[in-house]
């Protein structure tokens, strides 16, 4: 058997830190961050607890990776031709993948929701996220601006706020919350 070439050890490795951090995600939101150890992720994860360190340092290290990732995803769709111009086709795309992500990563937004509700956990990670959702709100601001919208920032922080509200009812009670007719809703009155 030949060797593996960099680019094979490259693949191995980025689907371990997946594998990883998908089954971090799960243990964080089922049994909380804090409660969550490291050797459980590891063997969860069917590695070792050195390997573990491998690639990631710490368990914060980890925690942040997962949130890099998760909203990563999300906010890619927004302004995805990266102009600095939201157009008003681009917001309905970012609304429609924050709402497929909602259905498609559950734990991801239940993990989410979870530690907004613990200040010692989410003061290390809000420094990180406003450095993410900053410009996602620039973008939003310049858009409500030039639609004539009286005040652009506070509609901004309302839609923020608005599809944080979805998430965290769809999480935890998707039964009562029909995604699909709120997100109409939201893209006609907001868009």
């Amino acid at each position: 058997m030949a060797p593996k070439t960099s680019t094979q050890y490259e693949e191995i490795r980025e689907k371990r830190k997946r594998q990883i951090m998908n089954v971090a995600i799960e243990l964080f939101a089922s049994n909380g961050f804090s409660n969550t150890s490291i050797s459980q992720i590891a063997a969860k994860a069917k590695i070792s607890k050195g390997l573990m360190y491998n690639y990631y340092s710490s368990k914060d290290d980890l925690l942040k990776a997962i949130f890099d990732k998760g909203f990563g995803e999300m906010f890619e769709m927004f302004d995805p031709n990266k102009d600095g111009v939201l157009t008003r086709d681009e917001f309905i795309a970012f609304i429609e993948v924050s709402f497929d992500l909602m259905e498609q990563q559950r734990d991801f937004y239940k993990l989410y929701f979870a530690l907004m509700m613990q200040p010692p956990v989410w003061k290390k990670l809000k420094i990180e996220m406003y450095e993410i959702i900053g410009p996602v709100i620039k973008l939003m601001m310049d858009y409500y601006q030039s639609k004539g919208v009286e005040n652009p920032e506070m509609e901004a922080v309302l839609m923020g706020a608005l599809l944080d509200g979805v998430g965290f009812n769809f999480v935890f009670n998707p039964e009562m919350f029909p995604l699909e007719n709120l997100k109409k809703l939201i893209i006609e009155r907001f868009v």
